[in-house]
């Protein structure tokens, strides 16, 4: 693995068990794949009556961008806040992201860039089924343009 559990921590603004991701599989300037086993545990804080929603794919998408353009900023640069701003042509295919046996497998590939916002494709499988895909837009420092 890449990017380990622990190295990720450092990377995104979540910890504990709200760092849904548990390590980078591969990734480069165009995209990132990431792997999860935490959709199948009965602590995931995403949870609601038991079940994790598939459409809670789009929170682990999104950790998968911040950790890309964590990696891409490059060593020794603080990551930048970013928000997620737009979700379009998402498809979900499943009502449910811990039925699977197998590990969730996370791939964002980024689209479009500049300084201040981001597009990715995304992609959401369990057991080799695609569960969730669609595009996200995230605006980089978002905080300091709105004041």
């Amino acid at each position: 693995m890449l990017v380990t559990r622990a190295q990720l921590a450092e990377l995104i603004p979540h910890d504990g068990a709200m760092c849904l991701l548990d390590g980078v599989l591969r990734w480069d300037a165009a995209g990132i794949t990431c792997v999860s086993r935490s959709h199948r545990d009965a602590r995931n804080p995403l949870r609601a009556d038991g079940r994790l929603p598939a459409l809670c794919g789009i929170e682990y998408a999104a950790q998968a961008m911040a950790v890309h353009g964590a990696l891409a900023g490059g060593r020794g640069v603080r990551p930048r806040a970013g928000y997620l701003a737009s979700l379009r042509d998402v498809i979900c295919r499943a009502d449910r992201l811990d039925e699977g046996e197998g590990d969730l497998i996370v791939e964002a590939e980024q689209l479009a860039g500049d300084e201040r916002r981001i597009t990715y494709r995304f992609t959401v499988r369990v057991d080799d089924a695609e569960v969730l895909s669609g595009r996200a837009t995230v605006v980089l420092d978002a905080g300091g343009a709105l004041t």
